[in-house]
């Protein structure tokens, strides 16, 4: 075959050499050593192409049989971690974590099956009392150990091991304990109807980004769930339905950039939710017709830069919403619809600038609601169509310039709203259409300097509405009564002057 492949390339050869020659002027006789050269040449070039052909196929049946190599042998640690998870001896099981984890980092293509092996552990049935029948000795170690290596793949989502991109699954889980803390989760993180039975489950500074995390259902029996310092950017947190006994889930100085916490339809039954010192860009936070019996939702020095928080139909048994000291840049804070059985919004010290708080269509009885020392420069709180039974409502030392707060329509019965030492330097209070049933309205020591306070058809049937030493700066500022309806009313002047036909 050679043989024949030489003569060809031979003759190809002298032909081109012989069709060169005879284009030349004069023409040259063909120079046999020329064709002889130049057929080694390509037979030279031919043996080379073979040669890097034939090595590059051999380097690949070599690579298939080490990559066939090594997947047999990724393979054969995946089956020994595994037999190692399902051992009786923890130490045995503890081993098998570490095994697991290590051959996730080295087999990319199938590591989010080993991180599913890893949370199938998670989810397993466990009893943490070891007092109760099913305890397993050793198993907390294992589990917690377990949490620790998901955690360390969590840390540094630029790493080449990172597992941050990737999805986590523990539903139905139990957890005593456990540490995610600095944690980045970029993919889907399910604790869908998990139980956290005692201990601290800390996720403080960890960071959400697109993914979501979800606790929808899940139940918290006592334990601690923190998330300080956490950050949560354009992701969603979701709570729905979770059952808050006892136990405490911290937001503490926990930054949200146009994410969504969702806790609707959660139970509150002495526990405490808290957003200390949050701040909240854009972001919402949802609390639609949840469930608070004793329980206190904690907002104190928080800081809302066009947020929203939702408590609408929520139900108040005792329970506590506290916004101490919070700042609303734009933020709106909705209860509307409400029940409070004796439960208590605190917004004391609180700043609201353009913002908006609304119990529009919310009741209250025996509740409270206090605004001291609050100040509104250009904000709205709205009590449109709310209904007071015995509480009190408390704006005392509140400086309005420029808010308007709303009491259109509503109704009090028994209850108790004090403006006392008020300053109103621009802002407007109005209770248009609004009804008073042996009911208290208290505006002693208030100033009024420019503002406004309108009872525009409003009927009083045996209250009192007191101005004892309140002070009028300004002659625009005298309260307006008209077409409102009076029935046993006392209505104490002071040094205000008395209404025309009051």
């Amino acid at each position: 075959m050679v043989g024949t492949l030489s003569f060809l390339i031979y003759h190809l050869a002298y032909d081109f050499l012989t069709y060169s020659a005879n284009r030349q002027q004069p023409r040259k006789p063909v120079d046999v050593q020329d064709v002889i050269k130049t057929t080694v040449t390509v037979l030279t070039l031919i043996g080379a192409v073979l040669t890097g052909i034939y090595a590059y196929r051999k380097q690949l049946l070599a690579e298939g049989d080490a990559h066939r190599a090594d997947a047999s042998q990724l393979a054969d640690r995946y089956t020994t971690a595994a037999e190692q998870l399902g051992h009786d001896q923890a130490a045995v099981r503890l081993a098998g974590v570490y095994a697991l984890a290590h051959l996730a980092d080295d087999w990319v293509e199938q590591r989010q099956v080993c991180i599913d092996v890893l949370c199938a552990y998670l989810r397993m049935p466990y009893q943490p009392d070891p007092t109760q029948p099913g305890h397993r000795e050793g198993e907390r170690e294992v589990r917690h150990a377990m949490i620790r290596v998901i955690r360390d793949h969590l840390r540094d989502p630029w790493a080449p091991n990172s597992w941050c991109s990737y999805h986590f699954d523990f539903t139905e889980a139990t957890f005593d304990g456990g540490d995610f803390s600095g944690s980045h989760f970029r993919g889907k993180t399910t604790f869908l109807r998990s139980s956290f039975t005692s201990g601290t489950i800390n996720f403080g500074r960890s960071r959400f980004s697109e993914g979501n995390a979800s606790f929808v259902g899940a139940d918290f029996q006592g334990g601690t769930v923190h998330f300080d310092e956490a950050e949560f950017s354009g992701g969603k947190v979701n709570f729905h339905g979770a059952r808050f006994r006892g136990s405490a889930v911290r937001f503490t100085r926990a930054v949200f950039n146009d994410s969504t916490v969702n806790l609707n339809q959660a139970e509150f039954s002495q526990g405490n939710v808290t957003f200390a010192d949050a701040t909240f860009g854009s972001g919402t936070v949802d609390f639609t017709q949840a469930d608070f019996n004793g329980g206190r939702i904690i907002f104190t020095d928080s800081t809302f830069n066009g947020a929203t928080v939702s408590l609408t139909d929520a139900e108040f048994s005792d329970g506590t919403a506290d916004f101490t000291r919070a700042e609303f840049n734009g933020g709106s804070v909705s209860l509307g619809n409400s029940v409070f059985s004796g439960g208590t919004v605190a917004l004391t010290d609180a700043q609201f600038k353009d913002g908006t708080v609304s119990f529009t269509g919310a009741a209250f009885r025996d509740g409270t609601i206090d605004f001291t020392g609050s100040g509104f420069s250009g904000g709205s709180v709205d009590f449109i169509r709310t209904e007071f039974c015995g509480s009190a409502v408390s704006f005392t030392n509140v400086e309005f310039s420029d808010g308007i707060t709303k009491f259109i329509n509503a109704r009090f019965q028994s209850g108790t709203v004090e403006f006392t030492g008020a300053g109103f330097s621009g802002g407007r209070s109005d209770f248009t259409g609004a009804k008073f049933y042996g009911s208290v309205v208290d505006f002693s020591g208030a100033r009024l300097n420019g503002g406004a306070v309108i009872f525009t058809r409003t009927d009083f049937r045996s209250g009192r509405v007191n101005f004892e030493q309140a002070r009028i700066l300004d002659s625009s500022s005298i309260p307006q009564f008209n077409h409102a309806t009076f029935g046993g009313t006392d209505i104490t002047w002071g040094r205000v002057p008395r209404p025309p036909g009051s």
